[in-house]
């Protein structure tokens, strides 16, 4: 396997652990379902907040969510277009899924 191709598997790996996750894949569909940029005290997550940041940071790394300051607030944004571009489908998967789940009880 080329240099290239092994990225590209890299990639694609590190996209699945990263949204197999739960508390993630909470924040990816949080972020969806406002439709606007969260600051980071707003999530409704079942850990900690240093927990929480630790996944945000996680996402962050991978690309999925930019993170940037408004004053001393920390807001979210998912990078829906680039995410789109790389996994074509993976988020609007992930947010229906993640839909199927509040609504049976499941998350």
């Amino acid at each position: 396997m080329n240099t290239a191709s092994q990225a590209v598997v890299r990639t694609c790996k590190a996209a699945g652990t990263l949204l197999a996750d739960p508390v993630r894949r909470t924040v990816v569909f949080q972020l969806a379902r406002a439709g606007t940029d969260m600051s980071c005290g707003t999530f409704d997550a079942p850990v900690s907040l240093s927990t929480l940041t630790h996944h945000f940071n996680v996402l962050r790394e991978a690309g999925v969510i930019r993170q940037y300051y408004v004053g001393t607030t920390k807001m979210n944004s998912l990078r829906t277009d680039e995410m789109e571009q790389r996994f074509p489908g993976l988020l609007s998967a992930v947010v229906t899924a993640s839909t199927a789940e509040a609504a049976a009880g499941v998350a």
